[in-house]
């Protein structure tokens, strides 16, 4: 019952945000923006790599292989202020909305990245396992999965995948969800689940979410 309602919440979601049509994007002008920019900032693989493997000690996340409507509308997020990071906003203020479209594009169509070598213990890592798949209904925890799709590799634009994403910056966004400057879910629904999860729990979710195969396109 308690999964069925995680399930129900997070349909919810998709009602509430709904998902609206996307224009014709190019992804060969993608490549050209990712590597070069728009002469305004720096590129893309300056802090996401050439092949869009973000870098886990600078917590610039995983870009490749991700949900193409989820980059399109986080990247017009931090144009619009909605999300706050002054790294990715100065150096993409001047995009067009076509610019953000062939630039998911590319991103959306290159493969995943291989999951780094743990460097979790077990215990931790069995920790993190229990979260991400099983959650921890005393606590009002409900898994990863059941809004992140099963093993955490996405379902759409507005459950993005997790699975292979740096630990880093797993747990960066998490403690934006739980102090607030992280608003850009409507249904709150991350924020409610990221206020109720401990340090230990964070740390050993994020180093479990870190190890895993994220989805191939």
């Amino acid at each position: 019952m308690k999964l069925t309602t995680a399930i129900l919440i997070c349909v919810t979601a998709l009602v509430v945000l709904g998902i609206p049509t996307m224009a014709v994007a190019d992804s060969d002008r993608g490549k050209q923006l990712a590597m070069q920019g728009d002469g305004s900032g720096a590129p893309c693989s300056a802090c996401h790599g050439p092949n869009g493997e973000g870098n886990a000690a600078g917590a610039f996340p995983v870009i490749a292989g991700l949900n193409e409507r989820y980059l399109f509308r986080t990247m017009q997020a931090y144009q619009s202020g909605t999300r706050v990071n002054p790294v990715m906003s100065m150096n993409i203020d001047n995009f067009a909305e076509q610019d953000l479209l062939d630039l998911a594009a590319y991103y959306a169509n290159l493969p995943s990245p291989a999951p780094a070598a743990p460097s979790a213990s077990a215990e931790q890592l069995a920790l993190g396992e229990k979260i991400a798949l099983q959650g921890d209904w005393d606590a009002y925890i409900p898994p990863c999965a059941s809004c992140h799709g099963p093993n955490n590799q996405g379902v759409n634009e507005n459950f993005p995948a997790i699975a292979g994403q740096h630990a880093s910056y797993i747990k960066q966004q998490v403690q934006a969800w739980q102090q607030g400057q992280r608003t850009s879910d409507p249904v709150q629904l991350m924020e409610a689940i990221a206020k109720r999860l401990s340090d230990e729990q964070l740390d050993a979710v994020a180093a479990y979410l870190a190890s895993q195969p994220a989805a191939q396109q």
